[in-house]
């Protein structure tokens, strides 16, 4: 059973990693994966740790593969890719913490919006050399991020909690 556990948790990592994937190159087609104004409709999948901690990996593996696929700069690669990882992060323990406190479920998308708007502006201004003010990046990314985790993201959450048992390995 243990071994039957590890191989779906990561198959499910690998899936939300492919699915992250299609979804930025979808939403690039339409110049909104990046830049200074961007609404990454893939970053709505950062909830998904509030169902399954393998989808931490999945996240950081899927905006990774995004980042070196589409060209970005080495410092978008790493920092981006962080900032991922740490909002899914702190996603999974705001999904801790609902699991007490069922109005906490609202808080499941504030840390990748967090760390994205922190981060990117940085990355934005270092990398590409955008010369916009770090605060003005910080709130044209912190907007799309409230877009893609804050409304999609818990539509998302909504959508997915009736079928939690069935999609996600729950321990």
């Amino acid at each position: 059973m243990h071994k039957k556990s590890n191989i779906m948790s990561l198959v499910t990592a690998a899936m939300i990693a492919a699915l992250y994937v299609v979804l930025s190159f979808a939403i690039n087609a339409f110049g909104l994966a990046s830049g200074a104004i961007q609404v990454r409709v893939s970053e709505a999948l950062t909830i998904l740790p509030y169902f399954t901690p393998s989808a931490i990996p999945g996240l950081a593996i899927g905006c990774l593969l995004f980042n070196l696929l589409s060209g970005a700069a080495i410092l978008d690669v790493v920092f981006g890719t962080l900032a991922t990882l740490l909002g899914a992060i702190g996603s999974y323990f705001a999904g801790k913490a609902a699991k007490k406190v069922k109005w906490a479920k609202f808080l499941v998308p504030v840390p990748p919006v967090l760390t994205n708007a922190f981060i990117i502006p940085w990355v934005l201004k270092t990398a590409y050399g955008l010369t916009d003010a770090y605060w003005y990046l910080f709130a044209t990314i912190g907007i799309g991020e409230v877009i893609s985790c804050g409304i999609l993201g818990i539509l998302l959450l909504f959508a997915l909690q009736p079928l939690r048992g069935t999609l996600f390995i729950t321990k």
